[in-house]
């Protein structure tokens, strides 16, 4: 039998032309990209820094603490009672507020919701502003008597007409600060000083962490319990 004299061609004519490689090669890049900024919009959209960071909710009543713990000089700890003997630092109820007044701006529309809540004896509805996950566990009372001041996590309240979120309150920042805290101590008599600065932070940090003995852990189950 007579073999096929017949011979492929090595050169078959293309079934897409030149133009269709360039524009998969243009639509894989694309894709690629467009991935790569998905995950970038994820991580930043739903980062703590990003999410929490400036939140400064409507509050039932405009409370100014630049006025009170600014111009006033009142002292955290008189509305916030608990926050150096307890894992809560409260919200104020209504009568704090009626200690002044019942004779300071008597008449003022601003105060038509504190005054209706202390006829009625109802809680005002405040909005919380720091609020943690419910599976973390975060004691005031065991960083205020540490040296830990209010400025660290709160910021400068002192300048806020409306309070808002200072920092992010992640567990990487706390853990930041968990493995190097002597950047945040400060003396226990200028917790609520948010104007205090030290003059050598370095020194003084190193000196109070041995002083308070501030060990702080790094264990899971201390936040997570």
């Amino acid at each position: 039998m007579a073999l096929s004299s017949r011979v492929e061609s090595p050169y078959r004519t293309p079934i897409f032309p030149p133009w269709f490689d360039n524009l998969v090669k243009a639509l894989g890049l694309l894709a690629a990209f467009g991935g790569l900024h998905f995950l970038a919009v994820v991580y930043l959209g739903f980062n703590p820094s990003t999410t929490d960071v400036g939140y400064q909710p409507v509050q039932p009543v405009p409370y100014s603490h630049k006025v009170h713990a600014g111009d006033l000089g009142m002292d955290c700890r008189y509305c916030h009672i608990s926050v150096d003997v307890a894992a809560k630092a409260t919200i104020p109820p209504t009568a704090t507020c009626m200690n002044c007044h019942l004779t300071v701006h008597t008449q003022s529309e601003k105060l038509d919701v504190v005054r209706k809540s202390a006829e009625a004896g109802d809680s005002i509805p405040w909005v919380r502003v720091h609020d943690l996950a419910d599976f973390v566990f975060f004691n005031h009372s065991a960083h205020v008597t540490r040296g830990i001041g209010c400025v660290s996590c709160h910021g400068r309240i002192d300048r806020m007409e409306v309070v808002y979120q200072d920092q992010p309150l992640s567990m990487g920042w706390c853990l930041d600060c968990h493995r190097n805290p002597e950047p945040h101590l400060r003396p226990l008599s200028e917790i609520t000083n948010m104007t205090w600065v030290a003059d050598d932070q370095a020194t003084l940090g190193a000196q109070l962490r041995k002083e308070y003995n501030v060990n702080p852990s790094e264990s899971c189950s201390t936040c997570h319990r």
